[in-house]
């Protein structure tokens, strides 16, 4: 093996790969092979602020991950720290922790594996492709991958509120908002330049929920200055979806038919899953054949949203005997959570509602330690103490239940003298509609989202776009576009087809100039590779559906086989 050349070589020929400045004509990445030992990896390569902490060679064969039947390939792994530091504000100790993996034979690309939630875990860098049960990764496509923790370790010796007490240090909400991704990609690009003898011919970035919005937040603002992004689910407004998702929870509060042992309203009893399976049965029986075939979706959200009426097409119960309604009071707090608030979009009806995740997140998560320490820690400045939000003063769900909208609301938007960026300013990507340096350089990014996400809402990444459409016109298609999954809950799941490989269909837009016009995801029924025990049982267990890009429709075309993608055509709203 070559020895690895020194910073300077690496940095310089990692930025000359960086900095091209305008579109260019589609070329494919090209090929390599690794060049350096990784045993000597730690010794050979030097970059400003790092420690590599840990190398290993990975055998072919030797790892199989679940769900996927290829073993991995031949690959080193490496492990390391950058940038540590110790808090002048909490005394602390932070670090921008990382993991790569660099197949021996490489496909020539950089994928960057941004992770999701509170971030807080270096996930291992076999580059997730998301999307329900994947087949494959970036690894085994030959992908350089990198996964990190944004800045900061989780707080294992207190799992109530240890993965957001980071947002205590002024830094380490920079780092998990925007600078981590700014960080950590030049020192991969040199890493991946000194591994294979040349730089990355192409750079990806691939992520889900708040890994999405590390994608919204890249592309926004040209950080890494990757060629393409897939960003599924964006939670590219986290700070007011947080915000809606208490609120949700406050709404849903005042319908519960019972209490835990703690006197906190127990939120899974405000709305039954018979319940919810009622309203779903409802969207259907109005939205279903809006596409032009009844087949347990809605596949024109749109028309959907138009058609549907919860008060006219949901059966109201007097009082609240159940079997085939819902009360009045629950019919009335369902319309009004779907319409949601000022600061943040509904949420679309859509059939998936009656899916596990979205239960799960509205009515436990929205009170537990996701979205209520976020808003405490990270997302409100300044941020609350730890032994206000611990179980020592009030607990997480008394949080969430007493957030108020219009007066701990503003706290998303204010700084003060440490905490000198706002909520506002370092989750969210600025000028998010234009993204005018990742669109001049002929970037691409590919979004989709799940209609029936209960996190982050469907309608939220539609505004998005349209949004853009409106900066860029015409041009738009050239550089973003848009799928919705129907039925798909918060990134899979749900009774949906869920499984798609939108790796592939990005870099054959970035590489060859064929932008996706349409995908195609499967239903993970029995007998698939990981199975999603919600996709009905009157479906064929490895339906088709074709996913079009918005605004158009996937729509029946009146013959073949209706389980099966190729019988439909994208077409006009």
């Amino acid at each position: 093996m070559t020895p690895i050349p020194r910073l300077a070589t690496l940095a310089a020929a990692a930025l000359l790969t960086a900095c091209a400045s305008a579109p260019s004509t589609p070329t494919p990445a090209k090929p390599g092979v690794a060049v350096a030992s990784c045993e000597t990896l730690a010794s050979q390569f030097t970059h400003l602020g790092l420690r590599i902490t840990a190398t290993q060679r990975v055998a072919a064969g030797t790892l199989k991950l679940p769900g996927i039947d290829a073993a991995m390939p031949e690959h080193c792994v490496v492990t390391g720290k950058l940038n540590e530091r110790k808090s002048p504000v909490d005394g602390k100790d932070y670090a921008m922790g990382f993991e790569m993996r660099l197949p021996t034979q490489w496909n020539g690309r950089f994928f960057y594996q941004a992770n999701g939630g509170l971030d807080g875990f270096v996930t291992p860098a076999y580059g997730n492709i998301l999307g329900g049960g994947p087949t494959t990764n970036g690894l085994l496509k030959g992908f350089a991958v990198l996964s990190s923790d944004a800045g900061h370790a989780f707080e294992r010796d207190n799992p109530v509120i240890g993965a957001a007490t980071f947002g205590r240090d002024p830094q380490a909400r920079l780092d998990y908002g925007y600078n981590a991704v700014a960080q950590l990609t030049p020192m991969a690009r040199a890493l991946i330049a000194g591994y294979y003898g040349r730089p990355a011919d192409k750079a990806y970035l691939v992520g889900t929920s708040n890994g999405g919005r590390h994608g919204f937040v890249a592309a926004a603002r040209d950080t890494g200055r990757y060629d393409g992004i897939l960003a599924v689910t964006p939670g590219y407004n986290l700070p007011f979806a947080a915000i809606t998702q208490v609120w949700h929870a406050q709404q849903f509060a005042t319908v519960a038919r019972a209490r835990k042992p703690d006197g906190v309203p127990d939120l899974e009893t405000s709305f039954t899953p018979a319940e919810m399976d009622i309203v779903s049965s409802a969207i259907l029986a109005r939205c279903d054949a809006l596409d032009g075939l009844r087949d347990g979706l809605v596949g024109d959200l749109a028309a959907c949203q138009r058609s549907f009426d919860p008060q006219r097409d949901i059966t109201t119960c007097q009082g609240d005997a159940g079997g085939g309604c819902l009360s009045e009071a629950r019919k009335i707090v369902l319309a009004k959570a779907f319409a949601g608030l000022p600061i943040y979009t509904g949420m679309p009806w859509d059939a998936g509602v009656r899916g596990r995740n979205w239960r799960e997140w509205k009515f436990v998560n929205s009170i537990g330690p996701r979205d209520s320490i976020a808003l405490a820690f990270v997302m409100t400045t300044p941020p609350m103490s730890p032994e206000v939000v611990s179980g020592r003063g009030t607990t997480v769900p008394d949080y969430a239940l007493n957030f108020s909208v219009e007066k701990d609301g503003a706290k998303v938007y204010a700084k003060d003298a440490t905490y000198t960026e706002s909520a506002v300013d370092f989750m969210t990507p600025p000028a998010a509609t234009a993204m005018n340096k990742f669109v001049a350089r002929g970037g691409k990014l590919l979004v989709a989202h799940g209609s029936a996400d209960p996190v982050f809402s469907a309608l939220d990444s539609i505004r998005w776009y349209e949004g853009f459409r409106a900066v860029h016109g015409n041009a738009t298609a050239d550089s973003a576009r848009l799928f919705i999954v129907p039925g798909m809950n918060h990134s899979s799941g749900g009774p949906a087809a869920d499984q798609f490989d939108m790796v592939d269909a990005l870099v054959a837009w970035v590489e060859q100039g064929v932008a996706p016009a349409s995908i195609v995801a499967t239903a993970r029924g029995a007998g698939s590779n990981v199975p999603n025990n919600e996709v009905p049982a009157d479906w064929s267990p490895r339906r088709t559906r074709l996913l079009c890009p918005w605004p158009s429709v996937a729509r029946y075309g009146g013959s073949g086989d209706s389980e099966s993608a190729a019988s439909f055509r994208c077409s006009p709203p």
